[in-house]
């Protein structure tokens, strides 16, 4: 049986998400007679109906489902191939990191200066929230500092430090006279959600993941900070990021019960480049614990 061209996977996938041959065309800048055919060659090469007709509109049948499901990752990893021979064939070249603003930047800057001399081509770019392991898997960036919780399928990992969480309510708060609390303490109370977080990245930041209560999404560490301050929300910080931002409308205090804040050192599975094994030698070396630097963000 002739395999599917990755020509005709792709177009195969803007008409599953579209289920309209003609915005699916549009979309591709295709004319439709084309897409219309090469959709019945796909067909035949698998020689199964991967659409049904029937209706008054287009529809996956299961088959279709199936390989709209499978051929995804396969297309994934193929434009991850492509990215990282491109780079490869550079003639200058530097190891790419990537890391959120906040504590994982901290000891991105400290890495920074430390490696100046042993990787002069080292860039940097600071990516958004969760950004950093499909960063990692599609050949954007060779390594990332990440913290738990992070789906780490085709990577590995070196832990680097652990610290423990702390709750940030506004002053004057009924909690905040108490000196340590309990995850139950905050049942009821709104926490802040990260933009784009999946299920396991929620429950980690809320102290009660089997009760959440939704308070307003946030971008970045500022901005969860206004959130406290103003009272519409109670949040799991690192403790670094609360020594670095005392401010007279937030308080601190410490959450007895709830998971640490976990910062790891992540990179793609089977990479062995000598520039990745330097870098994360001088990650290990220089992350005894939370950075010190006077900078805002988490």
């Amino acid at each position: 049986m002739p395999e599917p061209e990755i020509r005709e996977l792709r177009y195969f996938r803007a008409v599953a998400e579209e289920l309209n041959i003609t915005r699916a065309a549009e979309r591709l800048g295709i004319a439709q007679p084309p897409l219309s055919r090469a959709m019945r060659q796909l067909e035949h090469r698998v020689g199964v109906d991967l659409f049904d007709r029937s209706g008054s509109r287009l529809a996956l049948t299961t088959a279709g489902e199936t390989l709209f499901k499978e051929s995804g990752p396969v297309l994934d990893a193929l434009d991850s191939a492509v990215r990282r021979t491109q780079r490869a064939g550079r003639t200058v070249r530097g190891l790419v990191v990537t890391a959120k603003p906040g504590v994982a930047t901290e000891l991105l800057h400290v890495l920074v200066e430390r490696l100046s001399d042993e990787l002069p081509g080292l860039q940097v770019v600071v990516s958004g929230f969760g950004e950093q392991a499909d960063m990692l898997r599609d050949g954007r960036a060779d390594v990332a500092l990440v913290s738990r919780p992070f789906d780490d399928a085709g990577l590995e990992t070196e832990m680097l430090y652990a610290e423990p969480r702390v709750a940030a309510l506004p002053a004057g708060h009924e909690l905040a006279g108490r000196d340590v609390l309990l995850a139950d303490d905050l049942a009821g109370i709104p926490a802040p959600r990260w933009n784009r977080a999946n299920v396991a990245e929620r429950n980690y930041w809320s102290a009660r993941p089997d009760d959440p209560v939704d308070g307003p999404v946030v971008q970045d560490s500022s901005q969860l900070l206004e959130v406290v301050a103003f009272g519409q929300a109670v949040a799991l910080v690192p403790r670094s990021m609360a020594e670095r931002n005392v401010r007279p409308d937030v308080v601190y205090r410490p959450v007895a019960d709830v998971e640490p804040y976990r910062m790891l050192v992540v990179w793609p599975a089977g990479s062995r480049s000598a520039d990745l094994a330097r870098f994360v030698e001088a990650a290990v070396r220089y992350s005894s614990g939370p950075p010190a630097h006077d900078r805002s963000g988490a």
